[in-house]
Parts: structure tokens; sequence; C-alpha cells
């Protein structure tokens, strides 16, 4: 039984950081399982926030955070990283990971449908 669970949320000011981690048990993170993080705002759709096939694999990014986060999977530790930077108020939300162990390779990166397992979430907070 595969299980991710999401740790490393907060609350912090706009401009500020902080890491998201996920780690993954019942399966062996590899470099053709895609790995990703969503997040979820109230009134808002899931939304893919960056994604990327093991620690090998080229990363995706949606618009609105590329060049302030860096997704940063660990085969070795199973665990897949994200690393936030210059956070904005609209950056709020509940972050999930998920992983692709179908390997629906016909679905984007971002399509919620193509993931299989989902963590339980860590929810992150900026304030102006």
């Amino acid at each position: 039984q595969v299980q991710l669970v999401e740790s490393g949320g907060g609350s912090v000011q706009a401009g500020g950081s902080l890491r998201l981690s996920c780690a993954a048990s019942g399966y062996t993170y590899n470099n053709n399982v895609m790995m990703a993080w969503f997040r979820h705002a109230p009134g808002k759709e899931r939304e893919g926030v960056a994604a990327s096939y093991g620690d090998s694999g080229r990363p995706y990014y949606s618009a609105s955070v590329e060049g302030r986060f860096l997704i940063s999977p660990d085969n070795a530790k199973n665990t897949v990283y994200l690393q936030m930077d210059s956070l904005l108020p609209e950056d709020t939300a509940m972050y999930y990971c998920a992983e692709d162990t179908q390997r629906q390779f016909g679905r984007s990166w971002d399509d919620p449908l193509r993931y299989d397992y989902w963590g339980q979430g860590t929810q992150v907070s900026v304030s102006s």
C-alpha cells in the first residue's frame, strides 16, 4: 500500500520561505514515476504546482510559481521536496503531493486525474 505523507507547512510572511517534504512508503521512487505537488485554495480549483520524474527528470512548474519554487526528488530517500521562496499571499493553500504509479503518460503533468496516490496535505499560509 502506497502512502504519501507531507510535512513542512506553516505560516509565514510574504517574502518568506518554506520547504515541504513528501515521504513515500510502499513504493520506491524512480525516474519513471512522476511525482507532483498540487495546491488547493478555498474557492479555487486544484492547481498543479510542480512535478518531476524522479531526481534525474526534467521538472515542470506552473507559471505562477516558476522561478520561486523548486521541486527536488530524492530517490534514495523516497522523498520529494518543494522549496518555496519569495512566497506571496496568493500561495496560501493546502499543498498535496501526488504520485503516478500507473505511468499515465497521456495526461499532462498538471492533470489531477493522472495521479493515483495522494497525501493528506499540509497547510501553507502566507500573510501580507
